[in-house]
This record gives structure tokens, C-alpha cells and sequence, in this order.
């Protein structure tokens, strides 16, 4: 493998092993700093900013984010490779963050992982230029692509940025990507009806390769961490939305013939 793709180095604030929800099979994911959007709900706030940042826990403060090498990546996600092929297709997965927004990082460490045999998967709000992307894809096998609302208004009010950028990106996604599944989160004031999901769904569909439509329900894990940065949490009064009503959600992408899924 040639030495200067091993040695790009990227900004990284956690190795998850062993996680079964992030694309298919048992995966490792790797969560990657920085992020242009501000999701009201994000569950990783040290994920935001690229800087590396102090947080407190427990009374006890340390630096959130460190630089690597893919090499030094590549190493620790090829230790599990054997789990990868008898849970049937899992491998690395990029997630963050946002890793579309360190491009060389990404890129050398998909195709790393590609020559190693290693099955690839991205999770991505598609907020990058299309050039960008268009660099990443040839290394992924799935694409999990987040589907916040169809309403740019709305859009922009809880994350801050319009959608038109994300929804144009997803239609060149589902043309060339080897396979793009749509996510939702759910979030209660933001996109929790029928009518906000349904829109979604029928987007998703019109996209034409789009198979899969994951919901997943609103969650207050990792509220903690904003009084850590030193920073307010506004959800904190959102209630998570209850299983009766994501079944009804769940019911409606169902309606529109995708194949509609609770979790990811």
C-alpha cells in the first residue's frame, strides 16, 4: 500500500468498535471533527467544531479530538476483520462530524480500508460540494444519508443552514452511489407528523434507487455533554417521541413503497 496514502493525517474524536447500527453488519466507526451544521438535537456536540476542545465530566476536564494518520486508523479498524465477514458485509464506517468536510482524510482512508478488503460506509448530511463527494464515492459501499425536512425554512431554523444544497446532493447520490439509504431523525417540533415524514418519504422515492428509509426517534443521550462545553442545551423539554407514534410514521414510509425501518 503506498506510504504517503497511510500517511494523511485527519482530526478524530472517537473509535467506536463492535457497533451494530451504522450501516450493515458489525462496524467501526469513526467520528470525525467538524461539521458546518448546528442541529439543535445532536447527540455529539464536541463533534461541531474541527478545533480540539476541552470538556467536563464529572468534574474532570480533558482535550475532545486528536490528529492521526490513516495508517494508524487502519490499524486499529483491520483488528476486527474477522467479525466484519461472519456478520455478513460489516466493516468502517465514517462518521462524525461530518466527513465530507475533511475530504483528504476521508478519501485516503476509504481507499485505504478498500484495499484492505474492508467493507465502506459514510453517514453524511450531503452539505459539501458535489465535487467533494464525487472524490468519496468510488471507496463507499453505502451511503447513509440524513433526509432532515423538505422545508428550506424550516431546515435552516433548527440546523441553521438550508436544505437546497443537501436535497441536490442527494439526487447525484442516488445516481451514482453503489447504494444510498435515506435517514430521518425525529424530532419532535421539527419534522415529528405524518405530513413533514411523508414529504420526506416521497422525496426519497422519487430519487429512483432509494430502497430504504431508516426513522430514528429523538433521544436526549449526550445532553449532558453541551454544560461540558460550556454551552445550552434547547431541547432539553422536547419529550422523545413515543413508540405508538413512530409506528404511525413508520406506517406512512411504508405507504410510499419504501422499505421503512425504526433505528439504524
Amino acid at each position: 500500500m503506498d506510504q504517503n496514502l497511510l500517511d494523511v493525517k485527519g482530526r478524530i474524536f472517537n473509535i467506536q468498535r463492535f457497533s451494530i447500527h451504522d450501516g450493515p453488519g458489525i462496524r467501526t466507526i469513526v467520528f470525525l471533527k467538524g461539521c458546518p451544521l448546528r442541529c439543535r438535537w445532536c447527540c455529539n456536540p464536541e463533534s461541531q467544531d474541527f478545533h480540539i476542545e476541552n470538556i467536563t465530566t464529572a468534574g474532570v476536564t480533558k482535550p475532545v479530538g486528536r490528529d492521526v494518520t490513516v495508517g494508524e486508523v487502519l490499524d486499529e479498524i483491520s483488528r476486527d476483520r474477522v467479525y466484519y465477514a461472519r456478520s455478513g458485509g460489516g466493516g468502517l464506517t465514517l462518521s462524525g462530524g461530518e466527513c465530507l468536510w475533511q475530504p483528504d482524510f476521508s478519501e485516503a482512508l476509504l481507499r485505504a480500508a478498500k484495499q484492505k478488503g474492508i467493507s465502506t460506509a459514510i453517514e453524511t448530511a450531503g452539505y459539501a460540494d458535489i465535487s467533494v463527494i464525487r472524490r468519496l464515492l468510488p471507496y463507499v459501499d453505502t451511503v447513509l444519508m440524513d433526509i432532515k425536512h423538505t422545508s428550506g425554512d424550516k431546515h435552516r431554523e433548527f440546523t441553521t443552514k438550508d436544505n437546497a444544497l443537501i436535497l441536490e446532493n442527494a439526487r447525484h447520490i442516488a445516481r451514482e452511489a453503489k447504494r444510498l439509504i435515506i435517514r430521518t431523525p425525529v424530532i419532535p417540533t421539527f419534522n415529528d407528523t405524518e405530513e413533514e415524514i411523508r414529504s420526506i418519504a416521497e422525496f426519497a422515492r422519487s430519487l429512483g434507487t432509494v430502497k430504504e428509509m431508516h426513522l430514528l426517534p429523538y433521544h436526549r443521550i449526550g445532553s449532558d455533554k453541551y454544560a461540558g462545553l460550556g454551552r445550552s442545551y434547547t431541547m432539553a423539554h422536547i419529550e422523545p417521541p413515543k413508540k405508538e407514534q413512530m409506528q404511525k410514521l413508520l406506517e406512512v414510509v411504508n405507504a410510499t413503497g419504501l422499505i421503512g425501518r425504526i433505528g439504524g
